[in-house]
């Protein structure tokens, strides 16, 4: 089940010819109501691709009816030509389905630097409208329209007891340091809700799932996490059970995206506990999730704390050398100064890999989910462009 789970949405994922492979490279999701509140949250990257400019600006109003997506080309760093292409997209949904361009947001992924062939866009945009459905077999195609180095479509739903839910996919298989987001993500809910709930339940499951998500250190120009609420199952939920089951779904689809990310051989989560505050875990974590004389070690199954030591102990937080405990997969190799096991005794031969650090100063805690640095990923990374 995908975005086509929840009630009133339908999806459709084509081949409009923008990829040369002929593979699916555009996607249509479509809210059909009652509702149409939306809302979203987008890359903080200073360089940002025309579909999130625009994007922004009609996430203002918190409404939407439907998202149009591509793969095949980012559209970012291409000036007033490359918005001009999104509005243009955006026009064209909106004629499709009779609403207002402004009702319609776009997202785009890919190659940086390159304006899109609309041509291939536009018509695209026919054959997608045309393909609408809200059987799960679309939902899968729209999840497929937006793969580029992904190998596999991402997809989630929970339901609810009482007969609402929420349904989603994403993509994203490098350039994953999200902050506020990730490469690109649709969620649906047939949950009646108001703006301002919608909106404060997204960020609260994005700031402990998407955004906790760090594979390269690498924030794209194109992060963008958007939720429709169509209202059709005519269940208003609390805003507290909204926002746990959108991080449900958020939390799934992100394991989902560090499973398929680019080279992976470990699943690693970095947990830091017994920080001063939540930002000191968040930056600690997360430098110790980016570093790559720690990634390597992992890479080569090597519990090799003395790397992490060294990046934790870089951070601009408060860190107490005396306080700080490092174990890695449940095996406690550094406490209060010294080592406190041989490293040996911690088992980094499976693929998952569970780092805890306790800085032992306060009660703040977060974990980034990242992953090792393989051959794999420098060689992807080196050979194709995307």
């Amino acid at each position: 089940m995908t975005v086509t789970g929840p009630q009133g949405f339908r999806a459709a994922g084509v081949a409009a010819g923008i990829k040369a492979s002929g593979a699916l490279d555009l996607t249509l999701v479509v809210n059909d109501g009652p509702l149409d509140v939306a809302a979203g949250v987008f890359t903080r990257n200073v360089i940002k691709a025309a579909p999130v400019l625009w994007s922004q600006e009609v996430l203002k109003q918190q409404r939407l009816k439907a998202v149009v997506l591509n793969s095949g080309g980012a559209n970012a760093a291409t000036g007033p030509g490359g918005f001009q292409d999104t509005h243009a997209t955006a026009e064209k949904v909106a004629e499709v389905l009779r609403a207002g361009a402004i009702e319609v947001a776009v997202c785009s992924t890919g190659l940086i630097g390159e304006r899109l062939p609309m041509d291939a866009v536009l018509s695209g945009v026919d054959t997608a409208f045309k393909a609408l459905d809200a059987s799960p077999e679309a939902g899968l195609n729209a999840a497929k329209g937006v793969m580029t180095t992904d190998t596999k479509p991402k997809q989630a739903f929970a339901k609810h007891d009482s007969g609402w839910s929420v349904g989603g996919f994403a993509k994203g298989a490098g350039m994953l340091a999200p902050n506020l987001a990730t490469m690109l993500s649709v969620l649906t809910t047939d949950a009646v809700v108001d703006k301002a709930t919608l909106d404060r339940a997204l960020r609260a499951a994005t700031h402990i799932t998407f955004d906790r998500l760090d594979v390269d250190g690498g924030t794209s120009t194109n992060d963008t996490v958007l939720v429709l609420a169509s209202g059709a199952s005519g269940v208003e939920p609390t805003e507290a059970e909204l926002t746990e089951l959108l991080t449900a779904v958020s939390h799934d689809l992100v394991l989902q995206l560090r499973a398929d990310s680019e080279g992976a051989t470990k699943d690693v989560d970095v947990t830091v506990r017994g920080a001063a505050t939540e930002a000191d875990a968040i930056a600690v974590a997360r430098t110790i999730a980016e570093d790559n004389l720690v990634k390597t070690a992992l890479f080569g199954s090597d519990p090799n704390w003395g790397r992490i030591a060294m990046a934790l102990g870089r951070v601009p937080a408060r860190i107490d050398p005396d306080t700080v405990s490092i174990a890695i997969n449940g095996v406690t190799l550094f406490a209060q100064g010294v080592p406190a096991a041989d490293r040996s005794e911690a088992d980094l031969t499976g693929r998952a890999v569970e780092i805890v650090v306790d800085l032992g100063v306060g009660t703040g805690t977060a974990t980034i989910y990242t992953t090792d640095l393989s051959h794999g990923y420098v060689e992807e990374n080196s050979a194709y462009s995307s």
